[in-house]
């Protein structure tokens, strides 16, 4: 960056909002997906008109530009280019209304999930989308990656409850997008291309968020099964019938394992794989609910289900579940996760396949995830500072993705592309539609600024 660029910069942000020696700004060069990258400056936004006029200069200075929340990713989707500009949403804070009677929110992008659901919540509703790091990740860090959850089984992800929103192209214009309606086909759907599309092609400055109403009940459920199989019928049977749970969380027999070895989880010694089962329905219908899933949830072969009555049995429950994190950080603390989805009906395949490329590669490969979906959570345990190791679970990962695009599935169901998958991309997208897609990436941001090298290879 040239001084005399640093000193338009200066115009547009005040000193407490422009970080430019590289003892602040590293603190901006890196997200959860343990890459780093410096920047020449980090901006914090307060309202879109400096957005627009950040973004012409950069355009006329050819200058990339990364926006980014808290840096919760784990892709590397929020790691801002070599040399350019770190835009900061986190200080565009405001939740700007919450309408009740029109069950809507409009937030602006820096505003927490978990700031997001308690002022929703005081009004009796909520925002499906609830991943792992609600209480710091951003409404603009969801939208930008299509973040999800175990909600999503029920609820559906980002795209399914926003309505609208307000962005700033990479051509420095203003464009909103959607409606307050929950029906509107009035053009083209922009505000779904622009979820998920991880700031490559305009930066989010105002959504207009679909709420829900809280349930009346819940009940949990803890079933236990001998194998993966087992479990997988079960996971099928669930999903057949007609009520939906609001989670199904799954854990192989490694990850069940892993926990035994860190904790005491209360659970058969011949388990090997466990569903958490969350249901919310009407205060009437709960219990009978409960039981038919419980019934579903009991196929051949299953060792246990257990229902919950009270707090301190749906706390026991959920402690295998919750030991989880902790156990694979204390074997593995940069291990490599990857959030893959396949058809409900061949995660048995999946995790066999996996169980094959564990032993190939001599790698522990540990499975949990959102069931209900498909969506699998495949952590590889490696130390990435061994060259054998890394070396080991490149290739591993590679046989991984061909397994599961030959499976029928995605190479990510939450966690988006960012840098890690970007080069696997075409291996599921097509060259005629890729190369639609970087038309659009063209089309709203022609000189390449925002968030360049990331999503699409």
């Amino acid at each position: 960056m040239t001084p005399a660029q640093l000193k338009i910069l200066k115009t547009l942000f005040p000193a407490q909002d422009l970080l430019t020696h590289p003892a602040d700004t590293l603190a901006y060069s890196y997200d959860n997906s343990q890459r780093q990258s410096l920047p020449a400056a980090v901006a914090f936004a307060r309202d879109e008109q400096q957005i627009q006029k950040l973004v012409r200069y950069c355009n006329e200075w050819r200058l990339p530009l990364a926006c980014r929340g808290r840096g919760t990713g784990t892709t590397g989707a929020a790691i801002p280019p070599a040399e350019g500009i770190a835009l900061s949403l986190e200080r565009m804070d405001s939740i700007l209304e919450i309408d009740a009677d029109n069950r809507l929110a409009r937030v602006q992008p820096g505003v927490t999930n978990q700031q997001l659901q308690q002022a929703a919540a005081e009004r009796g509703f909520f925002w499906p989308p609830d991943p792992t790091s609600a209480a710091v990740c951003t409404v603009g860090g969801n939208l930008a990656c299509n973040a999800a959850g175990p909600r999503a089984v029920k609820y559906g992800t980002c795209r399914e409850n926003t309505l609208g929103l307000t962005a700033v192209t990479g051509r420095g214009e203003l464009v909103h997008t959607g409606v307050r309606t929950t029906k509107g086909v009035v053009g083209y759907d922009l505000t779904r291309l622009f979820i998920g599309s991880e700031g490559t092609l305009a930066i989010i400055t105002e959504a207009t968020l679909k709420l829900t109403p809280l349930p009346e009940a819940g009940r949990t459920l803890q079933a236990v099964y001998p194998d993966v199989a087992t479990a997988a019928t079960a996971v099928s049977a669930i999903m057949a019938q007609p009520i939906t749970p609001s989670a199904l969380e799954f854990m192989d027999g490694q990850a069940l394992q892993m926990v035994k070895n860190y904790s005491d989880p209360g659970i058969p010694d011949d388990a090997g794989a466990l569903l958490m089962i969350e249901l919310e329905e009407s205060a009437a219908a709960i219990d009978a609910a409960a039981e038919q899933v419980a019934g579903t949830a009991a196929v051949p072969g299953c060792l246990s289900v257990e229902i919950a009555a009270s707090r301190e049995q749906i706390q026991r429950l959920w402690r295998t579940r919750k030991a989880l994190s902790p156990a694979l950080r204390n074997v593995a603390p940069r291990k490599i996760n990857e959030d893959v989805v396949v058809p409900v009906a061949r995660i048995p395949e999946l995790i066999q396949g996996l169980t094959r490329l564990a032993d190939k590669y001599a790698i522990n490969i540990v499975n949990f995830g959102h069931a209900g979906n498909g969506n699998i959570h495949v952590n590889l345990l490696i130390d990435p500072d061994d060259p054998g190791e890394l070396e080991a679970a490149e290739a591993c990962l590679n046989e991984v993705f061909t397994l599961v695009l030959g499976l029928g599935g995605t190479l990510s169901g939450e966690h988006g592309i960012g840098l890690v998958k970007r080069e696997f991309v075409s291996r599921e997208i097509d060259d005629p539609t890729l190369a639609l897609m970087h038309q659009l990436k063209a089309l709203l941001d022609p000189n390449g600024i925002l968030n360049p090298g990331k999503t699409l290879p």
